[in-house]
């Protein structure tokens, strides 16, 4: 019979401080080196323009890398996140990390496969099931965000944006940005 562990957060715990990202979804470690200099520029520009947004409309908080830990064996570290002020007590624990979900869930794909599947099918399946109302992968290689869209009870494929689309949601009201503008300095 063979036996797989499941981590926790308490594994995450033990883990040492290297520089790597450390996340657990349905206790399965994942691994990811520090981003490329382009996922960067991306999360910059992405969490900058809601960040503004939310200064300006006080409607929530724009947030870069939290933790968001929605039980021992599903311990993660979105790209950003938005919370509305309504979901934000709930949310923030007094370890300084979310223990239900943001409204919006915001992931910049890293390049390979592992790193895909685990944005594209493990998070995605997390978020679904932890009631995130909005997911956007933003991919910086092929300049396009897909926005996933609560529907019933699972996020689904909403839209696709590519060059020359807006970018908008109804979780945001008057926010929006052009996708070749989140693209501009790359090649």
């Amino acid at each position: 019979m063979t036996s797989t562990y499941r981590w926790t957060s308490a594994d995450l715990d033990a883990l040492p401080d290297d520089g790597k990202r450390y996340e657990i979804i349905d206790g399965e470690l994942f691994v990811s080196k520090q981003p490329h200099f382009y996922h960067q520029m991306i999360c910059t520009g992405i969490s900058t323009l809601l960040f503004n947004w939310s200064k300006q409309s006080n409607l929530g908080h724009t947030v870069i890398a939290p933790g968001v830990i929605f039980a021992e064996h599903n311990d993660v570290v979105p790209d950003i996140v938005w919370i509305s002020n309504e979901r934000l007590p709930a949310a923030l624990g007094n370890d300084g990390k979310f223990h239900s979900a943001p409204d919006l869930v915001i992931e910049v794909l890293s390049p390979g496969r592992a790193n895909e599947r685990r944005d594209r099918e493990a998070k995605l399946k997390l978020y679904s099931r932890r009631g995130v109302l909005e997911y956007w992968i933003v991919d910086w290689v092929a300049h396009c965000v897909e926005i996933y869209r609560r529907q019933s009870s699972d996020l689904e494929l909403f839209v696709t944006l590519t060059k020359g689309d807006l970018l908008q949601s109804h979780l945001l009201p008057n926010f929006t940005a052009q996708i070749d503008a989140l693209f501009t300095d790359l090649p």
